[in-house]
């Protein structure tokens, strides 16, 4: 049996119960002159992890059941960024017409009336009109394109600069909401959405800062926003993120620098504001949940020989020959295509990864790593073995 719960529900407040009834088929031997119900009754719960989690209690023919859970992870290297994950509001009025638009098509009047609303000079009216446009644009796909087009962007862009946190807080999220509609992206970029988000990102709510990050990494998917982007100042507050945030900030920072690092002029960016040294230290503890993703953030710097630098010198070295021997085949990879660019042209380096005592986990993963790894780990090895060899590594390119 599948249950299907509406997107609906997310605008519930925590711990509202939801009845759901329906009917049973039953083959017609079994058919009673009573037809057969089940009742469910749910309680949502909100996370702030990519993570649904509702816990049913149902009755059936008299019988009570309880406990049951139904989990559904999206876990995986890097945090999808997706639309709003800070929480719900209490049930108002205005949140009833809300629930009215979404589960209809009448929104575009309410979407009008909210948009102005916007522009009231009560600070009340505009935080309910930014708190519902973002709910607006969270559950409803089309409803970011219809908001965009009503005229918000640019009244919900200068609320992100508002002194009032709350209100800031609306704006950035519905911002970050707004953007994650390809055909918003690059209007909110000439609307000038990157500086205000910047700043939300330094001076904002731990939530603001963690939507701030998402929306930033949204825009980034925008080639030429890339470099925008690293000239407003946002790097180094992405690194900071990354060092002091929570897991969901950590998670959001590490997913934007790697987008925005692609780019050479943001590699060097990081390695100033002193990237490795979070990395590291991230990578170090497997208990963090963030291995894999410093790890492939760390990955896209060490091209920069200034990267490699740093990364020895906060004591990568100890921590990437660990990942080899104790971590998951996909850490162990990235730790071996690590290692290889860092030991590809420099003696000083192959000797410290040698003398770390690499070798033997680098030939146990040559028996039992993919193939991938495989490849890598023997291209390491030699290496290794010969450490005044040339660019034994130049194959790691053509290798993939």
């Amino acid at each position: 049996m599948v249950v299907h719960v509406s997107p609906l529900t997310q605008l519930l407040p925590p711990g509202v119960p939801l009845l759901l009834s329906f009917s049973i088929s039953t083959p017609s031997k079994f058919k009673t002159k009573f037809p057969t119900r089940l009742f469910l009754s749910f309680s949502i719960t909100p996370r702030k992890s990519m993570e649904t989690e509702i816990q049913a209690n149902y009755s059936y023919m008299g019988r009570n059941f309880s406990n049951i859970s139904l989990t559904n992870d999206h876990s995986a290297a890097f945090s999808d960024c997706n639309s709003d994950r800070s929480g719900e509001f209490p049930t108002t009025s205005a949140s009833k017409r809300l629930l009215l638009a979404c589960a209809t098509e009448s929104s575009d009047d309410l979407i009008k009336q909210l948009v102005s609303d916007l522009d009231s000079d009560s600070i009340e009216d505009q935080k309910q009109a930014a708190m519902e446009l973002r709910l607006l644009a969270k559950n409803k796909p089309e409803n970011r394109v219809k908001i965009a087009r009503a005229g918000a962007i640019r009244p919900l862009i200068s609320l992100i600069s508002s002194a009032d946190s709350e209100l800031q807080e609306h704006g950035v999220t519905a911002i970050l909401n707004l953007s994650l509609c390809d055909e918003n992206k690059e209007v909110l970029a000439s609307s000038g959405a990157i500086r205000p988000l910047v700043r939300a990102l330094k001076v904002g709510t731990p939530t603001a800062k963690e939507n701030a990050a998402c929306a930033l990494l949204r825009l980034s998917q925008l080639e030429e926003n890339k470099a925008a982007i690293g000239r407003s100042g946002a790097i180094p507050l992405l690194v900071d993120l990354l060092e002091t945030g929570n897991f969901r900030g950590q998670k959001d920072a590490s997913t934007a620098l790697y987008s925005l690092c692609s780019l050479k002029e943001n590699k060097v960016r990081a390695v100033q504001a002193g990237i490795m040294k979070p990395l590291v230290e991230l990578m170090a503890d497997f208990e963090s949940n963030m291995v894999d993703k410093s790890a492939f953030v760390m990955s896209v710097l060490t091209p920069l020989k200034e990267a490699r630098a740093a990364l020895v010198e906060e004591g990568g070295i100890p921590v990437l020959v660990e990942i080899i021997e104790i971590g998951s085949q996909r850490q162990k990879e990235i730790a071996v295509v690590i290692l290889l660019q860092i030991c590809d042209d420099s003696v000083v380096y192959r000797t410290m990864v040698a003398r770390e005592g690499a070798i033997p986990p680098l030939v146990a993963l040559t028996q039992s790593g993919t193939k991938r790894a495989k490849q890598k780990a023997e291209i390491l090895i030699e290496l290794l073995r010969r450490p005044r060899s040339g660019n034994a590594a130049s194959s790691l390119d053509s290798s993939e």
